[in-house]
């Protein structure tokens, strides 16, 4: 045989050869392959891993411990009660922050009144989940809602006590300009007292043309008959132009629901005259500093007055607006407008006297309480 067939014949050999052994050598990578598997379990996804199924999941040992598991396989009791101890695991089972022992069996309303280790090792010391959660009141609060006990119905509600404490609020002191002259004029009140029973004071008047023109002081004993709302009995005095005149007074005064401030008094005095009178104001919030208050009053005698110019029925309606600024909540500049109807009689006495029955007013002034 001449070389070159050698050369062939040996090549067909080696390749039969390799051909022949392949199989083996793939079955015995694959072998190799699965042994290696079982020593290391194959990761599941941790974004799909629930805490049940870490309950089931077969634990790999790390090639750091075979020596561990090795001493370990005469305590086969003490191996099964660690597992058991992981499957009764709740997912509410928190490690503790210390690397000590997992707290197993916890639930989450338990969580939230648990205590951490203290801040000074790193953790959180004295730090319990119930205080994160909200719900309840400061220790000083006055009452869980903030209400302090308050709402519209029995007076005892919201009793403060026998404490004496007073207030004196000057509403309005302003200069005005009308058509019919200009002047100064005040509105203020006060109060010295308990919840229950107080002594409380109000005035109103106006001066023009170098003069005072009409003014009133009454006083009355305010007792408290439901929240937000007080009786009032008393007297009125009236002075300025014309003779002066006394007033018994009884009424009511108090927050009207949507908070409207009212004030709604009757009056009865000598020679059988008799009056009332009603106040409504309310404060409209831009900001909290900036307020304006709509305020309407209306004035009714009984019987007419000629020496002090008011006729009978619904003798006069003011209507004002008022915008303030509180620099302070116990001191406010404002502006506003007031309007002055006279009617029936009375609108024919400021006819005589050469007065118009409609006085639009520009006001400005201050508003002070202590």
């Amino acid at each position: 045989m001449s070389a070159r067939h050698r050369t062939f014949a040996s090549s067909l050999s080696l390749l039969l050869i390799a051909l022949l052994t392949l199989p083996w050598a793939v079955a015995a990578q694959t072998a190799s392959a699965s042994t290696s598997s079982s020593a290391t379990a194959p990761a599941m996804p941790m974004t799909t891993m629930g805490h049940g199924d870490m309950a089931h999941m077969s634990m790999a040992t790390p090639a750091t411990d075979k020596k561990k598991e090795k001493s370990a396989k005469g305590k086969p009791a003490a191996h099964a009660a660690t597992m058991d101890h992981m499957h009764g695991m709740n997912h509410s089972a928190k490690p503790n922050v210390r690397g000590e022992a997992p707290i197993v069996g916890m639930s989450n309303g338990a969580m939230q009144n648990m205590d951490y280790p203290s801040p000074a090792d790193g953790s959180m010391d004295g730090m319990s989940m119930g205080s994160m959660q909200g719900g309840r009141a400061p220790q000083d609060a006055r009452s869980p809602d903030y209400s302090d006990g308050v709402g519209y119905g029995s007076v005892q509600a919201h009793m403060g006590g026998n404490d004496v404490i007073g207030k004196l609020l000057i509403d309005q002191l302003e200069a005005f300009d009308g058509r019919d002259g200009h002047g100064q004029s005040w509105e203020l009140g006060g109060w010295y007292g308990t919840d229950a029973n107080k002594l409380w004071l109000r005035s109103e008047g106006e001066r023009s043309a170098g003069k005072l023109q009409d003014g009133d002081v009454e006083a009355f004993w305010s007792h408290a008959i439901a929240a937000y709302w007080d009786s009032q009995l008393g007297v009125r005095r009236d002075f300025g132009a014309g003779p002066a005149r006394t007033w018994a007074a009884f009424g009511v005064q108090g927050l009207a629901p949507y908070w409207f401030q009212l004030e709604a008094t009757a009056y009865a005095g000598s020679s059988g005259r008799t009056a009332a009178r009603l106040r409504v104001d309310y404060d409209v919030l831009f900001t909290q500093r900036l307020i304006l208050t709509p305020e309407l009053e209306a004035n009714f005698y009984g019987k007419r007055d000629p020496a002090r110019g008011i006729g009978s029925g619904l003798s006069d309606v003011r209507f004002g607006l008022r915008l303030r600024y509180e620099i302070r909540r116990e001191f406010a500049p404002y502006v506003g407008i007031n309007w002055v109807r006279r009617l029936g009689q009375t609108a024919d006495y400021a006819r005589a006297a050469g007065e118009h029955t409609l006085d639009r007013q520009i006001v400005a002034g201050i508003r002070v309480w202590f």
